[in-house]
Protein backbone atom coordinates (compact mmCIF):
# COMPACT_ATOMS: atom_id res chain seq x y z
CA UNK A 1 0.00 0.00 0.00
CA UNK A 2 1.42 3.36 -0.86
CA UNK A 3 1.96 6.06 1.28
CA UNK A 4 -0.14 8.56 -0.61
CA UNK A 5 -3.12 6.14 -0.43
CA UNK A 6 -2.52 5.79 3.11
CA UNK A 7 -2.76 9.18 3.98
CA UNK A 8 -5.97 9.20 1.91
CA UNK A 9 -7.42 6.39 4.58
CA UNK A 10 -6.13 8.18 7.67
CA UNK A 11 -5.59 12.26 7.33
CA UNK A 12 -9.11 12.91 6.33
CA UNK A 13 -10.97 10.91 8.38
CA UNK A 14 -8.99 11.63 11.30
CA UNK A 15 -9.70 15.63 10.62
CA UNK A 16 -13.51 14.85 10.53
CA UNK A 17 -13.59 13.14 13.42
CA UNK A 18 -11.66 16.14 15.65
CA UNK A 19 -14.51 18.56 13.65
CA UNK A 20 -17.08 16.06 15.53
CA UNK A 21 -15.63 16.72 18.65
CA UNK A 22 -15.30 20.16 18.45
CA UNK A 23 -19.23 20.25 17.54
CA UNK A 24 -19.65 18.34 20.21
CA UNK A 25 -17.70 20.57 22.65
CA UNK A 26 -18.18 24.18 21.25
CA UNK A 27 -21.14 23.89 19.10
CA UNK A 28 -22.08 24.22 15.85
CA UNK A 29 -21.01 27.73 15.21
CA UNK A 30 -17.26 26.53 15.80
CA UNK A 31 -17.51 23.24 13.91
CA UNK A 32 -18.92 24.93 11.03
CA UNK A 33 -15.59 27.30 11.02
CA UNK A 34 -13.52 24.61 11.60
CA UNK A 35 -14.78 22.23 8.88
CA UNK A 36 -14.17 25.10 6.06
CA UNK A 37 -10.99 25.36 6.76
CA UNK A 38 -9.12 23.01 3.95
CA UNK A 39 -8.87 20.00 5.82
CA UNK A 40 -10.39 17.83 3.11
CA UNK A 41 -9.26 19.74 -0.41
CA UNK A 42 -5.72 20.92 1.42
CA UNK A 43 -5.05 16.87 1.30
CA UNK A 44 -6.74 16.23 -2.13
CA UNK A 45 -4.69 18.86 -4.04
CA UNK A 46 -1.37 17.96 -2.21
CA UNK A 47 -2.26 14.42 -3.36
CA UNK A 48 -2.88 16.04 -6.98
CA UNK A 49 0.06 17.52 -6.80
CA UNK A 50 2.07 14.29 -5.69
CA UNK A 51 0.42 12.65 -9.02
CA UNK A 52 0.21 15.35 -11.44
CA UNK A 53 2.57 17.87 -10.90
CA UNK A 54 2.86 21.64 -9.90
CA UNK A 55 0.98 23.34 -13.26
CA UNK A 56 -1.75 20.75 -13.12
CA UNK A 57 -2.36 21.47 -9.33
CA UNK A 58 -2.65 25.28 -9.94
CA UNK A 59 -5.33 25.11 -11.99
CA UNK A 60 -7.18 22.80 -9.73
CA UNK A 61 -6.36 25.28 -7.39
CA UNK A 62 -8.54 27.91 -9.14
CA UNK A 63 -11.48 25.47 -9.74
CA UNK A 64 -11.29 24.29 -5.85
CA UNK A 65 -11.71 28.29 -5.60
CA UNK A 66 -14.27 28.74 -7.84
CA UNK A 67 -16.48 25.55 -5.86
CA UNK A 68 -16.54 27.56 -3.08
CA UNK A 69 -19.40 28.92 -4.91
CA UNK A 70 -20.98 25.68 -5.39
CA UNK A 71 -20.56 24.45 -1.35
CA UNK A 72 -22.22 27.87 -0.68
CA UNK A 73 -25.33 26.57 -2.51
CA UNK A 74 -25.14 23.10 -1.14
CA UNK A 75 -25.47 24.97 1.84
CA UNK A 76 -28.06 27.28 1.66
CA UNK A 77 -29.88 24.93 -0.50
CA UNK A 78 -29.60 22.31 2.41
CA UNK A 79 -30.33 24.74 5.22
CA UNK A 80 -33.79 26.05 3.27
CA UNK A 81 -35.14 22.25 2.85
CA UNK A 82 -34.02 21.16 6.50
CA UNK A 83 -36.79 23.76 7.75
CA UNK A 84 -39.57 21.69 6.33
CA UNK A 85 -38.14 17.97 5.88
CA UNK A 86 -35.91 15.63 7.43
CA UNK A 87 -32.04 14.61 6.22
CA UNK A 88 -32.64 12.68 3.23
CA UNK A 89 -34.82 15.01 1.36
CA UNK A 90 -32.30 17.99 2.19
CA UNK A 91 -29.05 16.33 1.53
CA UNK A 92 -30.82 15.86 -1.64
CA UNK A 93 -31.52 19.04 -2.23
CA UNK A 94 -28.24 19.95 -0.72
CA UNK A 95 -26.51 18.05 -3.39
CA UNK A 96 -28.67 19.14 -5.99
CA UNK A 97 -27.32 22.94 -5.70
CA UNK A 98 -24.17 22.19 -5.17
CA UNK A 99 -24.04 20.02 -8.88
CA UNK A 100 -26.43 22.13 -10.43
CA UNK A 101 -23.93 25.17 -9.81
CA UNK A 102 -20.50 22.66 -10.48
CA UNK A 103 -22.28 22.11 -13.77
CA UNK A 104 -22.05 26.32 -14.73
CA UNK A 105 -18.27 26.49 -13.01
CA UNK A 106 -17.12 23.74 -15.47
CA UNK A 107 -17.82 25.54 -18.57
CA UNK A 108 -15.92 28.78 -16.56
CA UNK A 109 -12.58 29.98 -16.92
CA UNK A 110 -12.19 33.04 -15.05
CA UNK A 111 -8.63 34.12 -14.14
CA UNK A 112 -7.65 33.35 -10.38
CA UNK A 113 -8.30 37.48 -9.84
CA UNK A 114 -11.90 37.15 -11.35
CA UNK A 115 -12.63 34.07 -9.32
CA UNK A 116 -11.05 35.36 -6.10
CA UNK A 117 -13.23 38.41 -6.52
CA UNK A 118 -16.40 36.45 -7.04
CA UNK A 119 -15.93 34.23 -3.94
CA UNK A 120 -15.07 37.24 -2.12
CA UNK A 121 -18.41 39.00 -3.03
CA UNK A 122 -20.48 35.85 -2.41
CA UNK A 123 -18.90 35.57 0.82
CA UNK A 124 -20.12 38.67 2.39
CA UNK A 125 -23.63 38.03 0.88
CA UNK A 126 -23.99 34.72 2.25
CA UNK A 127 -24.87 34.96 5.62
CA UNK A 128 -27.70 36.68 4.64
CA UNK A 129 -29.17 33.84 2.66
CA UNK A 130 -29.40 31.13 5.85
CA UNK A 131 -32.98 31.01 7.15
CA UNK A 132 -33.17 31.90 11.00
CA UNK A 133 -33.67 28.54 12.68
CA UNK A 134 -33.56 28.05 16.57
CA UNK A 135 -31.07 25.62 17.77
CA UNK A 136 -33.47 23.10 20.18
CA UNK A 137 -32.64 20.56 22.81
CA UNK A 138 -31.97 17.13 21.41
CA UNK A 139 -33.73 13.96 23.02
CA UNK A 140 -31.39 11.59 20.70
CA UNK A 141 -28.78 10.04 22.20
CA UNK A 142 -25.42 9.44 19.79
CA UNK A 143 -24.84 6.90 18.19
CA UNK A 144 -22.06 4.84 19.14
CA UNK A 145 -20.59 4.47 15.98
CA UNK A 146 -21.49 8.06 15.16
CA UNK A 147 -17.73 9.23 14.36
CA UNK A 148 -16.79 5.96 12.72
CA UNK A 149 -20.02 5.95 9.76
CA UNK A 150 -18.54 9.92 8.98
CA UNK A 151 -14.65 9.26 9.28
CA UNK A 152 -15.29 6.25 6.43
CA UNK A 153 -17.72 8.72 4.35
CA UNK A 154 -15.27 11.21 4.41
CA UNK A 155 -12.56 8.42 3.42
CA UNK A 156 -14.55 6.71 0.60
CA UNK A 157 -14.65 10.63 -0.97
CA UNK A 158 -11.59 11.62 -0.95
CA UNK A 159 -10.10 8.05 -2.79
CA UNK A 160 -13.07 8.73 -5.55
CA UNK A 161 -11.78 12.08 -6.42
CA UNK A 162 -8.24 11.65 -6.24
CA UNK A 163 -9.04 8.42 -8.46
CA UNK A 164 -10.22 10.14 -11.13
CA UNK A 165 -8.18 12.99 -11.16
CA UNK A 166 -6.53 12.39 -14.39
CA UNK A 167 -10.07 11.28 -16.05
CA UNK A 168 -11.93 14.74 -15.28
CA UNK A 169 -8.80 16.72 -15.30
CA UNK A 170 -7.40 20.00 -13.69
CA UNK A 171 -10.56 22.34 -13.62
CA UNK A 172 -12.98 19.34 -12.69
CA UNK A 173 -10.25 18.09 -10.22
CA UNK A 174 -10.38 21.02 -8.46
CA UNK A 175 -13.81 21.48 -8.09
CA UNK A 176 -14.74 18.17 -6.99
CA UNK A 177 -11.84 18.68 -4.39
CA UNK A 178 -14.22 20.98 -3.08
CA UNK A 179 -17.34 18.03 -2.97
CA UNK A 180 -18.72 19.29 0.75
CA UNK A 181 -17.34 15.96 1.93
CA UNK A 182 -17.53 18.10 5.76
CA UNK A 183 -20.43 19.79 4.83
CA UNK A 184 -22.14 16.43 3.61
CA UNK A 185 -21.08 14.38 6.75
CA UNK A 186 -21.41 17.22 9.42
CA UNK A 187 -24.95 18.69 8.33
CA UNK A 188 -26.76 14.83 8.18
CA UNK A 189 -25.45 13.84 11.30
CA UNK A 190 -25.68 16.78 13.13
CA UNK A 191 -29.39 17.25 11.45
CA UNK A 192 -30.56 13.32 12.16
CA UNK A 193 -28.96 13.35 15.97
CA UNK A 194 -29.52 17.07 16.85
CA UNK A 195 -32.33 18.41 14.38
CA UNK A 196 -32.20 20.88 11.90
CA UNK A 197 -31.20 23.90 13.97
CA UNK A 198 -27.79 22.38 14.67
CA UNK A 199 -27.30 21.60 10.88
CA UNK A 200 -28.45 25.01 9.84
CA UNK A 201 -25.88 26.97 12.30
CA UNK A 202 -23.14 24.93 11.69
CA UNK A 203 -23.99 25.47 7.94
CA UNK A 204 -24.35 29.29 8.25
CA UNK A 205 -20.69 28.59 10.60
CA UNK A 206 -18.56 27.74 7.41
CA UNK A 207 -19.02 30.56 5.55
CA UNK A 208 -17.06 32.28 8.11
CA UNK A 209 -14.12 29.62 7.45
CA UNK A 210 -14.27 30.18 3.57
CA UNK A 211 -12.47 32.92 4.00
CA UNK A 212 -9.46 31.08 5.12
CA UNK A 213 -10.04 28.12 2.56
CA UNK A 214 -10.57 30.78 -0.43
CA UNK A 215 -6.93 32.31 0.80
CA UNK A 216 -5.26 28.74 0.84
CA UNK A 217 -6.44 28.43 -3.09
CA UNK A 218 -5.42 31.53 -4.20
CA UNK A 219 -1.42 31.80 -2.74
CA UNK A 220 -1.54 27.99 -3.59
CA UNK A 221 -2.13 28.59 -7.10
CA UNK A 222 -0.46 32.01 -7.12
CA UNK A 223 2.80 30.47 -5.63
CA UNK A 224 2.98 27.41 -8.14
CA UNK A 225 3.15 29.34 -10.93
CA UNK A 226 6.35 31.01 -9.25
CA UNK A 227 9.77 30.51 -7.95
CA UNK A 228 8.80 29.61 -5.08
CA UNK A 229 6.84 26.57 -6.01
CA UNK A 230 8.48 24.05 -3.66
CA UNK A 231 7.62 25.92 -0.57
CA UNK A 232 3.43 26.48 -2.76
CA UNK A 233 2.19 24.37 0.35
CA UNK A 234 3.62 25.78 3.43
CA UNK A 235 3.04 29.23 1.81
CA UNK A 236 -0.60 28.40 1.60
CA UNK A 237 -1.51 27.40 4.70
CA UNK A 238 0.81 29.83 6.51
CA UNK A 239 -1.90 32.38 5.00
CA UNK A 240 -4.88 30.36 5.50
CA UNK A 241 -3.93 30.25 9.44
CA UNK A 242 -3.83 33.69 9.62
CA UNK A 243 -6.87 34.68 8.23
CA UNK A 244 -8.71 31.55 10.15
CA UNK A 245 -6.64 33.40 13.21
CA UNK A 246 -8.45 36.42 11.94
CA UNK A 247 -12.26 35.25 11.59
CA UNK A 248 -11.93 33.19 14.87
CA UNK A 249 -11.46 37.43 15.96
CA UNK A 250 -14.44 37.88 14.28
CA UNK A 251 -16.60 35.36 15.29
CA UNK A 252 -15.81 35.40 18.68
CA UNK A 253 -17.05 39.24 18.75
CA UNK A 254 -20.04 37.90 17.03
CA UNK A 255 -21.04 35.64 19.65
CA UNK A 256 -19.92 38.52 22.34
CA UNK A 257 -22.22 40.50 20.82
CA UNK A 258 -25.45 38.35 20.33
CA UNK A 259 -25.35 37.14 23.89
CA UNK A 260 -25.38 40.58 25.05
CA UNK A 261 -28.37 41.90 23.01
CA UNK A 262 -30.24 38.68 24.33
Amino acid sequence: MSTVLILKLVLVPTLIALVTLAGRRWGPSIAGWLSAFPLVAGPILLFIWIEHGPAFTATAAIGTLSAVLANLAFGICYAWAATKHSWPVSLTVGYAGFFGLVACLSNWSPTLYLCLAAVALALLIAPRLYPALALMPSTKSTPVNDIFLRMVAGAVLVILVTHFATRLGPTLSGLFAMFPVMGSVLAVFSHRNYGPGFAVHLLRGMVLGFYAFSTFCAVLALALNSAYAKHAFLLALGAAVLVQALSRLHLRRSTTSNAGDA
